[in-house]
């Protein structure tokens, strides 16, 4: 995988990283919380209030593969 990612968006506090390695993708999905000091933070852990979120970020996601995918065919 390369240093940057192919493609990064975020939704609230939840964000999608893309990762391409030879033609394959990958999906990195997190949430940003701040500390009681003041420092953003990252998890992969969701809270209920999280799950929509999470849920338009893994298809738009796939959505974003598909057509990278379908150009290069």
């Amino acid at each position: 995988m390369s240093n940057q990612p192919a493609f990064k968006f975020k939704i609230g506090l939840i964000t999608a990283t893309i990762w391409e390695n030879d033609g394959f993708y990958s999906v990195d999905i997190s949430r940003s919380y701040k500390t009681g000091e003041g420092d953003w933070k990252s998890t992969s852990s969701y809270g209920h209030n999280d799950l929509l979120n999470v849920a338009k970020c893994a298809e738009r996601a796939e959505n974003w593969i598909s057509r990278k995918t379908a150009m290069a065919n």
